[in-house]
């Protein structure tokens, strides 16, 4: 089976990292903003759960993962292999 591309896991990190530092104190002094960045800091953390579950299962069942820093990963290779 075909290695499956998934996101590298630093992307969930950063992303956190910029709502929960920049978003956050941008819209300290709005309720209901700081409910919304909240409720997607909540998402982007089960997401990222979800997804180490994911890897879990592939590797009990011998599929590899393909931790992927960029969508045009494979577009790249096949270019500068000429496939």
């Amino acid at each position: 089976m075909e290695q499956i591309p998934l996101p590298a896991p630093v992307h969930y990190e950063l992303i956190l990292q910029l709502l929960e530092r920049q978003t956050m104190a941008a819209v300290s002094n709005d309720p209901n903003l700081r409910n919304q960045v909240n409720q997607l800091i909540i998402t982007l953390r089960k997401a990222a759960v979800q997804q180490k579950q994911l890897e879990e299962i592939c590797q009990f069942s011998s599929v590899n993962i393909d931790h992927r820093w960029s969508i045009n990963h494979h577009q790249a290779s096949s270019a500068n292999t000429g496939d």
